[in-house]
């Protein structure tokens, strides 16, 4: 099977996204939102930026209007990525670009701050503008970057297969006395050579004991007969990532690593199922923890159990709002993108982590990506990438 790369995001995409965020601001009563050098910058304007200590990032209006905020010597840098048309305001080194945002919006205006920005930029706002005049304007914008359209889920779909495919080409290369970093090298250029934006985004590549450890070891481990291995790595493609783990042995799995994979395999397929339209995201990580205690794990955090969330929600950030775990009780709509691992730790011996994405429809959840089928056969039923 050939991949076919999809349209990336277009500026009638991020107009239309502007026009929903300039709405929630009228319900907000917010006169302006501050964006810093943050995804949800890209998510606006479609303007990546690194972020540092000098402020760039762009100012949005209630009435529409844009105004980027760039240090003066990077000016015509911004300006050459401008792809929505606004008036582009600077400062030198010497002045605040703090200073230059308040008489930007002008005294008594209510602002809302792109949550992602660094505190230090918070602490300068508030030193030049009554923090009475500060809001968080976290929750509109989290509101609409986790309800992602059409094009959003053909590009997170296009880098899921692209991670996939890298990681049945890895299952397929173990050998004895690999090392974990030479397994690392081999999903970057396999990431770069299917086509993503990125090699890897993060890679962790696990064996044997080191699986316990849901982020993995600090040691380089060579692999041998009979470990597990647990490979949990992404990509992008326009900035939209994928994140999949698969655990699979190399060589004749005991008995007790059987049990404890079908058993997470198990956990994803309940949360799978219970996530419904109308449903609060916590329902999720709870129908998790209930296949969990039923087949022995846990309860709640409890080891041998899962650790952490079922799952995170996804998009222009690996980790995302909402996410699946106990007190979101964000409800479930069409749009909306999650991770779901529930995990099951088995401390100082294995963990078994099964990760695949599924988003929300009218109808119902759908899988980005087929879940491994078994232990003995993880990616039985994928068709290999061209």
């Amino acid at each position: 099977m050939r991949l076919t790369a999809p349209a990336r995001i277009t500026d009638g995409e991020r107009r239309t996204r502007l026009q929903r965020l300039t709405a929630a601001m009228s319900e907000n009563g917010l006169d302006a939102v501050l964006l810093g050098p943050t995804p949800s910058l890209r998510y606006f304007t479609g303007i990546v930026w690194h972020p540092s200590e000098r402020f760039t990032g762009a100012i949005v209006f209630a009435d529409g209007r844009i105004e980027y905020v760039c240090p003066r010597f990077e000016r015509d840098k911004v300006g050459g990525l401008v792809r929505i048309p606004g008036d582009i305001s600077t400062w030198q080194e010497e002045e605040s670009p703090y200073a230059l945002i308040a008489d930007r919006i002008g005294a008594n205006s209510k602002i809302g701050i792109d949550n992602q920005v660094a505190l230090f930029t918070y602490r300068g706002l508030a030193q030049v503008i009554d923090p009475a005049r500060l809001a968080d304007a976290g929750p509109p914008i989290t509101s609409l970057r986790a309800r992602k359209s059409p094009a959003e889920i053909a590009l997170l779909q296009y880098a899921k297969n692209i991670t996939l495919e890298v990681q049945r080409r890895a299952w397929e290369g173990m050998r004895a006395g690999l090392r974990a970093s030479e397994v690392e090298q081999f999903i970057e250029h396999e990431h770069r050579a299917l086509g993503a934006d990125s090699g890897n985004t993060f890679c962790i590549v696990s064996f044997g004991e080191d699986t316990s450890l849901p982020h993995g070891g600090e040691a380089d481990r060579v692999l041998n007969e009979d470990d597990v291995i647990l490979i949990d790595t992404g990509t992008q493609y326009d900035g939209y990532n994928s994140d999949i783990t698969r655990t699979y042995v190399f060589g004749e799995p005991s008995a007790k690593v059987r049990r404890v994979w079908n058993a997470e395999k198990d956990a994803q397929a309940a949360a799978f199922e219970a996530a419904t339209p109308g449903s609060f995201c916590e329902t999720v990580d709870a129908a998790a923890r209930a296949s969990l205690a039923a087949n022995g794990f846990g309860p709640d955090y409890r080891l041998p159990g899962c650790p952490h969330r079922t799952g995170h929600g996804i998009g222009l950030d690996v980790h995302e709002s909402p996410n699946l775990v106990r007190g979101d009780r964000t409800a479930l709509a069409a749009g909306m993108c999650f991770s779901n691992e529930p995990t099951i730790v088995v401390p100082g011996q294995f963990g078994i982590r099964l990760e695949d994405h599924f988003y929300m429809t009218d109808d119902g959840p759908r899988w980005f990506t087929a879940p491994s089928q078994s232990l003995d056969d993880p990616f039985g039923g994928v068709a290999p990438l061209a």
